[in-house]
């Protein structure tokens, strides 16, 4: 099912998710400079008394999205570690799957190709904190805890590593591509009403998808930093 997209008004709808992800990113660093340059004032440190772009950020990022990986890795000071990147991938994966619901635009998310570079990320950065955590002790967690079924434990530990971002990936792309795509079918049969339904569904699958993907990356840096290994 063909989609409208503002971006094939210039000829370049074969770019849609890289100009939707490119839109993304530059909305995320507006928000940043908005809110650092806000934190910036005087008495900032108190909540802001109307709903801003600030307000939102704070309500998605701190009081849930930390709290929440605080709880999973058992120490605030841990999860402040590791909250840059899980935190970017959670506000980027949301506001690419928001995008979609926005007429004219297409969901970044919604292609294999954007969703498997997100994974691709999660998988070179957990790896990457286990070896800087652990050394190379990491490699001990593919051995597995009895030397005589080493072997056997490096070949599974290897592919259930291998396929932590293929899962990462589809799930995103394929939980996207159907919700949009309902949407777009029920919007062209029924342009009232029923679409409304869709889109509050469509955005709490969006924010699901991007808890989903969080919380997953979060276990398998929890699981790679872990000194039991």
């Amino acid at each position: 099912m063909e989609h409208f997209s503002w971006f094939t008004l210039f000829g370049l709808g074969k770019y849609d998710p890289i100009l939707g992800a490119i839109l993304v990113v530059l909305f995320l660093i507006f928000a940043g400079y908005k809110i650092k340059k806000n934190l910036s004032k005087e008495n900032s440190i108190l909540p802001e008394e109307k709903f801003t772009l600030r307000t939102i950020f704070e309500i998605l990022t701190i009081d849930f999205l930390l709290d929440l990986i605080t709880s999973m890795m058992g120490s605030r000071e841990k999860a402040k570690r590791y909250f840059p990147l899980l935190g970017t991938s959670f506000m980027f994966i949301l506001i690419s799957n928001l995008l979609g619901l926005i007429p004219g635009f297409l969901s970044p998310t919604g292609n294999f190709n954007t969703t498997v570079a997100c994974a691709l990320v999660i998988f070179v950065m957990y790896n990457f904190y286990g070896f800087k955590e652990n050394g190379v002790a990491y490699l001990k967690h593919f051995a597995g805890p009895i030397i005589y079924i080493a072997p056997l434990m490096i070949v599974i530990e290897i592919i259930s590593h291998l396929v932590r971002p293929l899962s990462l990936s589809l799930r995103l792309f394929w939980n996207m591509t159907g919700d949009h795509l309902v949407l777009g079918i029920f919007t062209n049969l029924t342009h009232f009403v029923v679409p409304a339904l869709f889109i509050a569904l469509g955005i709490f699958i969006s924010f699901l998808q991007a808890f989903i993907f969080t919380v997953l990356s979060a276990i398998y840096i929890s699981l790679s930093t872990a000194h039991e290994h």
